[in-house]
């Protein structure tokens, strides 16, 4: 009998310790966006290195939470700049990710778009720069978009999509759409945020199979690791 009784807890501690492959992935995931370190910056597209790492992609409205996310993402305070005034970063910024002396992927900060105090003349040079850079930029693997949960896409949000549509489209490039700030909305809100995120999505017809969505917030810690796996699956398949 005493061999019985002692056997329990063993048996209770053997099931205890069953191998969980959902959070195994989630703690993988978040390991490797937490080795994001600074490369270089640039402010033209012909100053960014040529290279054959994967890149990653986060594009969005300058207030809408764009740093804070990529912060939240690798667990770092400052490794994304969030300037004071929104839309006065015009650089594209670069990070390594994975092991120290040999990366196996970047994550590239680009500036925020759609600011009412930044002067014409450098939103349109950096609109373009935008462009070209979801274009042409040949080891782009990925896109980031942030979009603030409670203003949904706006008139600029779907100009972003154009560009990126088209290689969306052929397969080249994968995109997620992260719905920043969800803390801000009731349940029910969020539930129609997304929604109607969905919807939009769905006018691109042949992004479909390339397009993931999801709610997020830095604050309560919504959707971090969901997001941390989708971009650790597009360069660790």
């Amino acid at each position: 009998m005493a061999e019985q009784i002692n056997s329990r807890p063993a048996q209770i501690a053997a099931s205890a310790k069953q191998p969980d492959p959902a959070a195994d992935a989630e703690k993988r995931a978040l390991g490797w966006t937490h080795t994001a370190r600074f490369r270089t910056t640039a402010s033209q597209l012909d100053q960014l290195p040529q290279t054959e790492l994967p890149e990653i992609a986060f594009v969005g409205r300058s207030n809408a939470g764009k740093s804070t996310a990529i912060n939240t993402l690798t667990q770092q305070k400052r490794l994304a700049f969030a300037s004071k005034t929104p839309g006065r970063t015009q650089h594209i910024n670069l990070f390594d990710l994975g092991p120290k002396m040999v990366p196996d992927a970047l994550f590239a900060d680009l500036p925020g778009y759609g600011y009412a105090a930044v002067a014409r003349g450098a939103k349109l040079r950096w609109q373009k720069v935008m462009a070209d850079y979801l274009d042409v930029r040949r080891s782009l693997v990925g896109v980031v978009l942030m979009i603030d949960s409670r203003l949904g896409f706006t008139d600029l949000d779907r100009q972003l999509m154009s560009f990126v549509a088209p290689r969306v489209g052929n397969g080249a490039v994968k995109l997620l759409v992260l719905l920043t700030k969800s803390d801000k909305l009731s349940r029910s809100e969020a539930a129609v945020a997304l929604s109607a995120a969905q919807a939009v999505l769905g006018e691109f017809a042949t992004m479909e199979a390339d397009v993931a969505v999801t709610l997020f917030s830095a604050l309560k810690k919504v959707g971090i690791g969901d997001a941390a796996k989708v971009l650790h699956g597009w360069v660790h398949p």
